[in-house]
């Protein structure tokens, strides 16, 4: 029997302590690595440009660098997700490796218990990553020709509590409280994958016509809200009251990312519907096409991405009430 990848040397390539036992220096090194790779860690100016640039630290000793060309000050996180950090950089560093380390997800409540640090400071770094992995996702396109997808719908949200009494209890079916929606995904089989969120699987449809290229061969269920994809692809159906696989036709590449989204919420989350239900469903898609990838290249990737996103366009201010989620 052949060894889960997760249990193979291959996907321990970065421990937790090496990170922690970083100095400040050490930590801010590997950022500059990560960020400024090009120059193999040299300065650049996030302003204009430029790699002249020299030590300008500031009055409590930490680095800041001058660019000779602008006299403009920066750092390196200067415009990007950790502009104007509070905590030390090998703290934000140990916060990516933890969170590329669990499989399933990371809480924030979890997070501050690691790290000390207040719940709502380690609910926005969270999301700040979460942020970061949506870049990867950002304008995809799912497919090519004679490459098959599977299109699915789940929906999240918008519990009822039943009632005590057996009498009193309703169908919550046919009475939902306005918050449920569905999260739709399109996923290449052996390839990658695209999260949406919707109010219901039939307003999908538009955005799966503009995220499928032509000629992908699309595999659906039964449901009427895939009929007119039928269209503009050719589409193998599947009946999930006769089997899951049949004549060639099935969602399972779908059904893997809604078995680690839902894995998530239930062990970890507890609750992901309402604004941030899309920023979740983007987490769970960027740990399922990274899923073979060793903890150390996720961190890096995850790191690479925070670094080249600019400042949060969901928590910059949310704190402070000068912007609402999205």
């Amino acid at each position: 029997m052949s060894q889960h990848f997760l249990l193979s040397s291959k996907a321990k390539t970065l421990r937790l302590v090496d990170v922690l036992r970083m100095t400040d220096k050490e930590a801010e090194t590997v950022f500059c690595k990560v960020r400024w790779f090009e120059t193999e860690g040299a300065p650049v100016c996030p302003h204009c440009g430029g790699l002249d640039a020299y030590l300008n630290p500031r009055p409590n000793g930490s680095t800041r660098y001058r660019c000779k060309a602008c006299r403009k000050d920066f750092t390196v996180t200067s415009g990007t997700l950790f502009a104007s950090h509070k905590r030390p950089l090998r703290d934000y560093l140990a916060a990516i490796a933890i969170f590329c380390n669990e499989v399933k997800g990371k809480s924030a409540l979890a997070l501050s218990r690691d790290l000390g640090l207040a719940y709502k400071s380690a609910f926005v770094l969270l999301h700040k990553l979460r942020e970061a992995m949506a870049e990867e996702l950002r304008g995809r396109v799912i497919g090519d020709d004679h490459n098959e997808a599977s299109v699915d719908g789940c929906y999240v949200g918008g519990y009822i509590r039943p009632h005590n009494l057996k009498e009193n209890r309703i169908d919550r079916r046919k009475f939902p409280n306005g918050k449920r929606k569905v999260v739709v995904v399109i996923r290449e089989h052996g390839g990658e994958t695209l999260p949406g969120v919707f109010a219901s699987e039939g307003a999908a449809v538009g955005w799966i016509k503009s995220r499928v290229a032509k000629g992908t061969v699309l595999n659906a269920d039964e449901a009427s809200s895939w009929n007119d994809l039928h269209g503009r692809f050719e589409v193998k159906r599947i009946n999930h009251q006769e089997a899951y696989s049949l004549n060639g036709a099935c969602t399972n590449w779908a059904e893997s990312y809604f078995a680690r989204l839902r894995r998530a919420e239930a062990g970890h989350h507890h609750h992901i519907a309402g604004a941030y239900l899309l920023r979740y469903a983007q987490e769970a898609a960027w740990r399922e096409d990274n899923r073979r990838s060793s903890n150390g290249d996720q961190t890096r990737a995850v790191a690479s991405l925070a670094m080249r996103k600019g400042p949060s366009v969901d928590f910059s201010g949310y704190w402070q009430r000068h912007v609402k989620a999205a």
